[in-house]
This record gives structure tokens, C-alpha cells and sequence, in this order.
């Protein structure tokens, strides 16, 4: 491209920009690499993520009207390619499989034959990943591979990944990764990060390079020098959009809140809207509670393990000899929002939570995280097992 100054040498946290030419060549650049390219798209009347193969395949022109119970996508009056919030599906469906072999074994004449899995595990190049999903996939780091029981499948898919992630321009209805501290901008965790800007200037993406495989990378794309215009225009709007979110959470002392009103009357009201259908844990990017089943073919010859997404909310979840422990629904809501908001922090050390509201979207009757806990905050706490009722602490 003629207005493209000569390629400049790129250090980790370096800042560029890049026109949609730019981004086409970056596609194509990680594809060139070996990396499998996943992306948003448009399908079946939502943004999701596949594969990427060119330019087109991103959702330019679209946006996504979200609110508690409510997903519908619209136009846009410009051609942005991130111009959405997040769409049902994240990140882990990569990463932690809905459904996975563990096993096989066959039947021999001698007795049988156990195999695992060798399948080949394509390198994953993600782009568009927001400041919430990055969180969301360091937690699931540390719960999958950090701790003294590591999960091999969920390590070998993660290695050698390339994170292109996308500063938020657009906040969702549902959004409130503000309260949770893990957003709009990308702060850590990515190879690349972009922010669209469409102004006067013309359509560009600021990019920053947050690794040194990163910077490699775009200092083999056509671009030039960031100038004090762009990176003021990325900030204003990342700022724009942190200021425009909804719903909030308020933090101070939730473990402890959460914790101390196991027997809360809330509970029962959630639990009269509740559907109990689990929703809200198969798109949450954190969850990673899982089931398995065996299985055997007709003639007995080959059985097998396989290991699927679970949640909390069935009753079979929690079963042991003699059956469940949370019958109701309230007590299995109460023990999502109460690990994902406070024992989480016991066991690893954050919130289970990155504030990415896909919960409360695709709940079908719209039950709002935000809003359930800030019941239990308004009420005052009821002491166990004297009936008196003190004062929590708190807003």
C-alpha cells in the first residue's frame, strides 16, 4: 500500500495502527503460520465463534441488543467487524470441550485393549477475544492446569495459542465487567490487541503488541506508527464504553455476604423463577464442571468414557448413593451464585466471575446475577439457627 511507511521494528507493548487491509493480512499471516483461525461470525441469528478464513467471514455492519432473557441481533449504520458485545458461546468450547473421549477399549481374544486419544491438536489463533474472556481463560488455567491435578486434554489445547484480543467499543445490555475488574481493555493475557476506530479518520484498528511472538507477528504487516490522535481515540472509546454499562455488582464483602445467608428467604424467590435448566453454566466461560458416561457398541465389542459438559443445576449433579443433595432449586442456585461469587475465591484465589453477563441473557426468564445478590445485601442478615436478625455490613 503506498501510504504504508516502511515496516518499523516492533517491541512487546508497542502500539501501530492497521486498516482493514492490515487486519486481512493478519488473518492470513496466522493461517500462513499453521494456526487454525477462529473467530466471530454470524450463524443461526447470533455471533459465534468458528473459523476464520478471510475478511469476510467476520460480522461487519452487525451489533447485538442484549438485556436480561433477551438476545437479538441488528444493523449497524457503519461497517465495524467487533461492533458487538459477546455472543452464547466462548472461548472453552475450544478449549474444554462440550463432549470428549477419554477412552476406548476393545475387545481381543486374549481379553481387551485400552486406547486414549491421540488426536493431532491444531495450534488455535483466537481473534476478537474481549478483556472479560481473557480473564475468564486465565481462571480456567488455573483451575484445569495450575493446581496439582492437571488436566492434559485442556493443556495440550492450550499450548501455543495466539490471542488476538479486541478492546471493547460496544457494551451489552447484560455487561458489567467494570464492577467485576476485568475490562473493557485488555490488560494482560494476549499476543495482540486491537481497538476499532471509525471516525473522520477512516476505518483503522489501533494495535498493540502484548507479547514478543506478537510483536514478531506485526512487524510483518502493513502498517504505520501509532500517532497521539489514534491512541487518544482507542482510549475515548474504551472509556465511552466502560461508562455506558448497565448493570453493577458491588463487591465490598460479597464472599462474606454470600456465605453468612445460606438460609436467606431470597433464595426461595429465585427459586419460583428458577427453571432450574442450566443455562446460565453452559454459557458462563468458567464453569467447567463435567460428567461422564460409558458405553458399549451392540455386539459388546468396543466400550467407551466420555466426558461432557454437567451443571449444578440438575439434580443428578449432586447425587450419591441414596440420592441428591440439593433437591430444590433454590438450593442449586444458591450454590452457583454462591461458589461462583465467594467459595471460588477459597479455592482459587478470584472470583469465579468476569462480569461477561452471558448468564443473564441467556437465561429464558431473564434472571439477572446483579440483581439477586444486591437482594441479599438490601435484607438484613438472618443469624443461623438463633433467628435474630443483624446487620451484614456493607453498602
Amino acid at each position: 500500500m503506498a501510504d504504508v511507511e516502511p515496516p518499523i521494528t516492533m517491541q512487546e507493548n508497542m502500539q501501530a495502527t492497521l486498516s482493514r487491509e492490515g487486519l486481512r493480512a493478519l488473518i492470513e499471516a496466522l493461517a500462513a503460520r499453521g494456526y487454525q483461525v477462529l473467530g466471530p461470525t454470524v450463524r443461526d441469528g447470533a455471533i459465534v465463534y468458528d473459523e476464520i478464513a478471510k475478511l469476510a467471514d467476520l460480522p461487519a455492519g452487525w451489533t447485538d441488543q442484549q438485556d436480561a432473557g433477551r438476545y437479538r441481533l441488528e444493523r449497524r449504520t457503519d461497517e465495524a467487524l467487533f461492533g458487538y458485545a459477546v455472543g452464547p458461546q466462548s472461548w472453552r468450547r475450544f478449549l474444554h470441550p462440550p463432549i470428549e473421549r477419554m477412552w476406548q477399549a476393545h475387545r481381543t481374544p486374549d481379553g481387551f485393549t485400552v486406547t486414549t486419544p491421540e488426536e493431532a491438536t491444531p495450534k488455535f489463533a483466537f481473534l476478537g477475544v474481549r478483556s472479560c474472556e481473557l480473564h475468564a481463560i486465565a481462571i480456567q488455567d488455573k483451575v484445569l492446569i495450575a493446581g496439582p491435578y492437571v488436566d492434559t486434554g485442556y493443556q495440550r489445547r492450550r499450548l501455543d495459542n495466539f490471542i488476538v484480543a479486541v478492546n471493547c467499543g460496544e457494551a451489552g445490555g447484560t455487561c458489567f465487567c467494570v464492577s467485576m475488574n476485568t475490562g473493557p481493555k485488555a490488560a494482560a493475557g494476549y499476543d495482540l490487541a486491537l481497538t476499532e476506530l471509525l471516525d473522520d479518520d477512516g476505518h483503522r484498528f489501533l494495535i498493540e503488541a502484548g507479547s514478543v511472538a506478537g510483536a514478531e507477528l506485526l512487524a510483518t504487516l502493513p502498517h504505520l506508527a501509532a500517532m497521539p490522535e489514534d491512541i487518544a481515540a482507542a482510549d475515548a472509546v474504551v472509556a465511552r464504553t466502560a461508562g455506558s454499562m448497565g448493570p453493577q455488582l458491588d463487591t465490598a464483602g460479597l464472599k462474606e455476604l454470600l456465605q453468612s445467608n445460606p438460609t436467606h428467604p431470597h433464595w426461595d424467590d429465585v427459586a419460583a423463577r428458577c427453571l432450574s435448566c442450566g443455562n446460565c453454566t453452559m454459557v458462563c466461560p468458567t464453569c467447567f464442571c463435567t460428567t461422564v458416561e460409558d458405553h458399549s457398541d451392540l455386539t459388546g465389542q468396543t466400550a467407551e468414557r466420555v466426558r461432557k459438559w454437567d451443571s449444578c443445576f440438575t439434580a443428578d449433579y449432586s447425587y450419591i448413593h441414596g440420592g441428591s443433595v440439593r433437591t430444590e432449586t433454590k438450593s442449586r442456585y444458591r450454590q452457583w451464585i454462591t461458589h461462583k461469587l465467594a467459595s471460588w475465591v477459597d479455592q482459587f484465589g478470584t472470583s469465579g466471575c468476569v462480569g461477561c453477563g452471558r448468564c443473564m441473557t441467556w437465561c429464558p426468564v431473564g434472571i439477572d446475577i446483579t440483581v439477586e445478590a444486591a437482594a441479599i445485601r438490601a435484607a438484613p442478615k438472618r443469624s443461623r439457627g438463633t433467628g435474630q436478625e443483624t446487620d451484614h455490613g456493607g453498602a
